[in-house]
Parts: C-alpha cells; sequence; structure tokens
C-alpha cells in the first residue's frame, strides 16, 4: 500500500505542496511565490492562473525532490487561504475577474450599508461572523455587480464561485467535482454553521444564486480524484480545510479548551470549543473547527489582519532590515527608555476592534527613535494583538481558556524573542512545536486518515511534540503599563 501523502499548502503570497512519508515525516517540498496585485487603495488581488500554475508547478517539484511519482501517493490534502474567492467559467474554468484577496476592504461600503439596514445580527446568528470585508459573501456580490453580464449569467447557471480550494479541485479534476469542505464555507457569510447548509435568506440578501456555490463536504471525505495526466496517475483528494483550522488539527487541538496561533502574514488564533457553538459577545468569530463523520466542532476565533506582514513592511518599505529573521536581533537592540506603538492596521483592524477604515499609525516618536525601536514596536504590536484575542476569548468561554497553554505555528515562531514577548503579554506559557509545517501536516492528516494509513485523532496527538516553551518573565505592573499605552494607540487609531 502506497503511504505517501501530499499536502498542496496555498498561501496568500506563495503555493506550497509537501510530499509527507507514512510516519507523517515532511520529506520533500517544493514552493513557489506569485505575484499581489494593488489596483487601488485597500484592494488586493491575485491572478488565479498564477495561483493555478504555482500549484501545478510545486507538487511536481515535490513529486521530483522525493523522488516519486503519482502513482506512489495514496491521498492529497489541500488548505488554502480562506477567504480569497473566486468566479469562473461553469463550462471553460477561466475567471472572470482576479481572486479578490482576504485583505481586500473595497465591499466596506457594502458591509455599512448592511450594518445600517439592521442586518448583522441576522448575519451573525447564521453565520458566527460579523459584516466585513474581510469574509467573501460580499466578494462574490461585488463581482457579480461589477463585472459586465455576470449576474445574469450566474443567474442562467454558467458561472461557478467558491473559495481557493474549490477553484483549484475544480481544476484538478477537470471540471468533475464543485465541492468545498465545511470549515471554508464557514468564512464566506452565507453558510449556516448551526444547521451546516448554505442559507438561502442570506443568498438572497447578497445576490448570490445558489446553483454557483459548492456541495460542502466534511473535512475528511471523498472529493474527487486529479487527472491523470497532471501528475502521471489519478490521486484521490480525501482532505480539505482552510489554512487556519488545518493548523488547528496540524498542531492537535482536538480537546476543548485548546488553542493555537498561527502567525504568517496575519495571526489567526483559534481556541477549540468543542460541540459547543458558543456565540461571541466580544467581537471574536464563531466558527468551524472542523467537521468529522458528520461532527461538528466548534470554535472561537480572533482574526489579526498584519502580523508578518508588518515584518514585511520593515524590510521592503522602511528597508531597515535586510530579511524577516533578522528583526528580533534588530528589536533586542533597542532603547528601554523609549516606549514606541506601532498599530499595524495597514489594510484596517480585525478582531476584536473590525474597523475596516482604520490605517496604520506609530505613537511615542522622539529625536532618539531608529531603526532598532521601530523593529521593537513592529513585534510588540503582535504581542500585543495577540493579547487582546485572549482577553475576548475568556470573556466569551468559560470552558477552561483561564489555563490555556498557547500552541504556535508559522513563519514568526521561528525568532525566540517575539515568542517571549508573546508570552511576557500573555502572561501564560507559550509552547514551540519540533513541527512548524503544522497547517500543511492538518491537511495532509485528513488526507491520510481518511485514506487509512495515518492514525486516527488520538493516536496522531500523540506524536505532537514540543521544541521549546515560552514562559512568561516580565513584572505585572511592567506588562500593565505596555498594555495601557498599547490601548490608548488603538483608540487613538480607530476611525
Amino acid at each position: 500500500m502506497n503511504r505517501h501523502i501530499l499536502a498542496i499548502d496555498q498561501g496568500t503570497t506563495s503555493s506550497r505542496a509537501i510530499v509527507f512519508d507514512g510516519k507523517m515525516r515532511a520529506v520533500a517540498t517544493g514552493q513557489k511565490e506569485f505575484p499581489q496585485h494593488y489596483p487601488d487603495s485597500g484592494w488586493v488581488e491575485h491572478d488565479p492562473e498564477d495561483i493555478w500554475k504555482s500549484v501545478i508547478a510545486t507538487v511536481r517539484a515535490a513529486l521530483r525532490k522525493a523522488g516519486l511519482k503519482g502513482g506512489d501517493i495514496a491521498a492529497l490534502g489541500i488548505t488554502n487561504q480562506r477567504e480569497t474567492v473566486i468566479v469562473w467559467e461553469r463550462d471553460t474554468g477561466r475567471p472572470i475577474h482576479n481572486a479578490i484577496v482576504w485583505q481586500d476592504r473595497r465591499t466596506a461600503p457594502l458591509c455599512e450599508n448592511l450594518k445600517k439596514a439592521g442586518l448583522e445580527k441576522t448575519f451573525s446568528q447564521k453565520t458566527g461572523l460579523l459584516l466585513d470585508p474581510y469574509f467573501s459573501g460580499t466578494k462574490i456580490a461585488w463581482i457579480l455587480d461589477r463585472v459586465k453580464g455576470a449576474r445574469k449569467r450566474a443567474e442562467k447557471g454558467e458561472l461557478l464561485a467558491g473559495t481557493i480550494d474549490s477553484f483549484l479541485i475544480w481544476r484538478l479534476t477537470g471540471g468533475r467535482s464543485h465541492v468545498t469542505d465545511a470549515t471554508n464555507a464557514s468564512r464566506t457569510l452565507v453558510y449556516n454553521i448551526e444547521k451546516n447548509v448554505w442559507d438561502d435568506a442570506l443568498l438572497e440578501i447578497l445576490g448570490i444564486p445558489r446553483a454557483m456555490l459548492p456541495e460542502v463536504k466534511d473535512s475528511a471525505d471523498d472529493f474527487g480524484v486529479t487527472e491523470k495526466k497532471l501528475f502521471g496517475a489519478e490521486i484521490p483528494i480525501l482532505g480539505v480545510a482552510g489554512d487556519q483550522q488545518a493548523a488547528v488539527i496540524g498542531q492537535a487541538c482536538f480537546e476543548p479548551g485548546m488553542l493555537k496561533a498561527t502567525y504568517g502574514t496575519g495571526c489567526f488564533a483559534v481556541l477549540n470549543t468543542g460541540e459547543t457553538l458558543v456565540r461571541s459577545k466580544n467581537r471574536l468569530l464563531t466558527t468551524i473547527a472542523y467537521r468529522l463523520g458528520g461532527k461538528t466542532t466548534y470554535a472561537l476565533e480572533g482574526s489579526i489582519f498584519v502580523a508578518g506582514a508588518a515584518v514585511q513592511w520593515l524590510r521592503d518599505g522602511l528597508k531597515v532590515i535586510g530579511k524577516a529573521a533578522d528583526s528580533g536581533a534588530l528589536a533586542a537592540k533597542a532603547d528601554p527608555t523609549q516606549h514606541l506603538y506601532l498599530v499595524p492596521a495597514f489594510v484596517g483592524l480585525g478582531a476584536p476592534y473590525w474597523d475596516a477604515e482604520a490605517r496604520g499609525a506609530v505613537y511615542g516618536l522622539t529625536r532618539n527613535s531608529g531603526p532598532a525601536e521601530f523593529a521593537r514596536a513592529t513585534l510588540e504590536s503582535v504581542a500585543y494583538q495577540t493579547r487582546d484575542l485572549l482577553d475576548a476569548m475568556r470573556k466569551d468561554w468559560k470552558g477552561g481558556a483561564d489555563a490555556t497553554v498557547l500552541r504556535v505555528d508559522g513563519g514568526m515562531v521561528a525568532s525566540d524573542w517575539t515568542m517571549q514577548c508573546v508570552a511576557d503579554m500573555l502572561d501564560a506559557p507559550v509552547d514551540r512545536p519540533t513541527v512548524l509545517e503544522t497547517t500543511a501536516l492538518g491537511a495532509a492528516w485528513l488526507a491520510g486518515s481518511r485514506a487509512g494509513v495515518w492514525p486516527k485523532a488520538a493516536q496522531f496527538a500523540k506524536g505532537w511534540s514540543l521544541d521549546r516553551r515560552f514562559k512568561p518573565q516580565m513584572d505585572e505592573a511592567e506588562r500593565r503599563r505596555r498594555l495601557k499605552g498599547w490601548h490608548d494607540a488603538v483608540r487613538r487609531t480607530l476611525s
């Protein structure tokens, strides 16, 4: 029996493919960056063909590096940037517009109009989400309204819509499967997470024909098989999850009360609440963590739009570092008597503020402020935002979040300085695992377990291992002082 599993990790700035062996070890990786497009202020787009080409190229590269062929792969899992959406032609698979990325803010006016009409409670009650441009439903509506003839074509059944996973599966299967999983569906603003169905009333409000949307499956399910011509053999697609939910699985956060945070372009903290659908009173999101065997596990999520992207700004915008990994060492050199606060609202503020119109700001500048102080403020902003999310979770759910240990992953967690800062601000332990590719690992586990070549959840969880635990070292009075300064800076930044 073939025991190798292939994971496609389609991210915001690059696509990756990772081959895992039967012992769940990564043995080969392919990665390819693709361009970002910014056609207007606050707008972010991707060319879907760039995404498609990068995925195919990375899969072939990973197979080549592993010395394997498509026929050696037992199953394929997909994880993806969740709220990024594409509308394409049913007959040709050709997109009618660039992908509108999760960071994009162009639908802020539509969201405001829906709020003014008193509809936010309706959307929130059914979807667990807030009316914000972040989510994909209003993006689909925008495309249908702005692309000539799109709405009529959609009503005739000529167009399909979906998140990146759906588009990739459609292409991979040669147009035979229009599907998604419950985690991706739960981020669209038109999926009823309690009933686990597309919500006709919400679809009508946004003017989205239901026939455009994919069939919603469990996260480990039969999503179709790839065309033989792509990789030399048909490969069954057996696992799909949005990137943050895939990281929950990869971090083995299967028990209620377990919490993970992924520090990538943004930062996303997800708290497993089990079978309990917790409705947030503190502007967090209620979402689906995963659905397995028809059983839904829920979560509370806090979304920070800018984390690693702020470090990229230090590198590419201010040019004060040569590579992202230099940020911690530079921050360590900062003058301890200066107290700079960076509020990285480059594309608005996410949870728990949800201010689409806010923009970035720096407070506390003096004549002596320089690159080191900017680096420290940038990394500290990630820790402050994480603390905001944890505070909101503690208020929303009394199921043990007070004692939570935070499991972390993503590119930023390689920085010891940053992780110590997070532990200090949270006043809680931060655990960094030995395997940092948790998002791809989660997608691989979904596919591998479905294929019967990887262990079930309980046994998989036993394989999670700790690289380092960061324990809080900061004095409580100092922590309070810094958090007070942060909240003052945020207050001044809100639009």
